[in-house]
């Protein structure tokens, strides 16, 4: 069996709970920035930077221009992720997620201050190019830490839940990007253009302080506590997740193909496509962005749900059954959406991103940090989500706007292009074994571990504090997890 089956334990430990709340909205505030500014920034890649940073000689040459540079973000984040999952794993996921926060937040406000094509033409593509790679290199390991931070703190009976509630913060990001972006579009176009556009870029500014005061005042996870007073922590994380990580990581990649995918897909391809040249009425900017909106109101309810679900039901279960939603979806959503009805594509987006893409993140949340062992773990996940990352979001505005152009807006090839992301991540639930509630101490990954193996010794988190000392530390904290193992 996997799950844990001690009695549950009170919840209402003093030190315990201030931990898991404070960790809690350390990733939050996190996860709401690197979305607030990546939603933004695919909002205005189909709409904005297109005009503002490339020549108009040609206008569909700068769309895939754009949508390449987006991009760009993408390719980084790997590298990102390779480097600042290494730190976290040798040096502990605190201090990680203090970096990260400042590179990717100062990178996005500098985004608000660049010049324009007309000013200093083949340069601002260029700062663009730079600025998107800062940004993708320090968010290569924010979704990554937040992930593995909320699974190490979670109750392990409700880790789902608790690992979901961070990503949250994904949901309120997108959703205050687009409504933000509605806003601006009330603005008359040539003020928009002219100044409108680098508000809200600027005021991410203000987030950064946020997560920064409170992510100085975060402690170190007990998990990794653990490894360093047992001295255990890895001397060389690369080295292990590519000899003995690497099944985690492709199988993670496969799990995030069509979440990843599909979710870049409904919020910035569906909107070029809908409001561009490829269909005969295209549906005014303003009103398709709704679609993004409702998505991400659902989103805040249907990640923490799912999550929920999971651990009753198992990560498999609800996250197999959001990708045969959406290869069930794909084909009906672009016809849909090559219709041009205004309403109804509200409906697809938000049904796209709301339902299929989210019924899949909220067991992702919990089931990535549980796939690997505890002395690659940040690494591993990393690796695995930012590869898919480009695999899947960095080239689904490229290949899409060029699968779009090359046939003239057939919609046809989107809706294949999503059920083939769909497919992928269907086969990967069956090749990935059940994680809900695995002992997050243990050394090994779950991807070399039999499905059936009996996994014994599972030690909630809560419980380690309530064996600490009432005034006890982190350390203290840690030395209960060496008494119960």
């Amino acid at each position: 069996m996997t799950e844990n089956t001690r009695p549950p334990v009170p919840t209402d430990d003093p030190e315990y709970a201030d931990n898991l709340r404070r960790a809690t909205l350390a990733s939050s505030i996190g996860s709401a920035l690197e979305y607030f500014d990546f939603a933004l920034y695919g909002l205005m890649t189909a709409l904005v930077f297109n005009k503002l940073f490339f020549d108009q000689s040609d206008p569909a040459v700068a769309v895939i221009g754009a949508f390449a540079i987006y991009g760009v973000g993408f390719v980084a984040r790997p590298f990102g992720g390779l480097f600042f999952g290494t730190m976290g794993d040798r040096l502990g996921r605190k201090g990680v997620l203090v970096i990260t926060i400042v590179l990717m937040g100062g990178a996005s406000t500098a985004i608000g201050l660049l010049p324009t094509y007309e000013t200093i033409g083949l340069w601002a593509p260029a700062l663009l190019v730079l600025l998107r790679l800062a940004q993708g290199f320090g968010a290569g390991a924010e979704q990554a830490g937040a992930t593995v931070l909320m699974a190490e703190y979670a109750p392990v009976k409700r880790r789902g839940f608790f690992s979901a509630l961070p990503f949250v913060g994904i949901q309120a990001g997108t959703l205050l990007a687009a409504v933000v972006f509605s806003l601006l579009t009330l603005m008359p176009d040539e003020a928009f253009l002219s100044w409108g556009w680098r508000i809200p870029f600027l005021g991410s500014f203000a987030l950064i302080l946020v997560a920064l005061f409170i992510r100085m005042r975060l402690r170190e996870t007990p998990t990794f506590v653990e490894l360093e007073k047992s001295d255990q922590v890895a001397d060389h994380p690369i080295r292990e997740i590519f000899t003995r990580g690497m099944p985690g990581v492709i199988t993670g990649i496969g799990l995030r193909m069509a979440e990843n995918g599909g979710s870049y897909i409904f919020q910035n391809v569906s909107l070029a496509f809908v409001a561009g040249t490829f269909i005969a009425n295209p549906v005014d900017r303003g009103i398709a962005t709704w679609g993004v909106t409702i998505g991400s109101l659902i989103g805040i309810f249907s990640v923490p749900l799912s999550g929920h679900l999971s651990d009753k039901l198992g990560r498999r279960a609800v996250y197999r059954f959001g990708a045969v939603f959406m290869l069930l979806f794909a084909f009906p959503a672009w016809w849909m959406l090559s219709l041009g009805n205004g309403p109804l594509t509200i409906a697809v987006i938000a049904v796209g991103i709301g339902v299929a893409v989210n019924s899949m993140l909220g067991p992702q949340c919990a089931m990535l940090p549980e796939l690997f062992g505890n002395k690659h773990r940040y690494l591993g996940v990393a690796m695995a989500r930012e590869l898919s990352a480009v695999l899947a979001g960095g080239l689904a505005g490229v290949v899409g706007t060029w699968l779009l152009t090359l046939t003239g807006g057939n919609w046809v090839v989107m809706g294949l292009y999503l059920a083939t992301l769909a497919a992928i991540t269907t086969a990967a639930t069956f090749l990935v074994p059940e994680t809900k509630g695995r002992d997050l101490l243990r050394k090994e990954d779950a991807i070399r571990v039999s499905t059936d193996e009996e996994d014994t010794g599972l030690i909630d988190l809560q419980d380690i504090y309530e064996a600490a000392p009432a005034a006890g530390t982190a350390s203290s904290a840690s030395a209960a997890v060496g008494a119960r193992s």
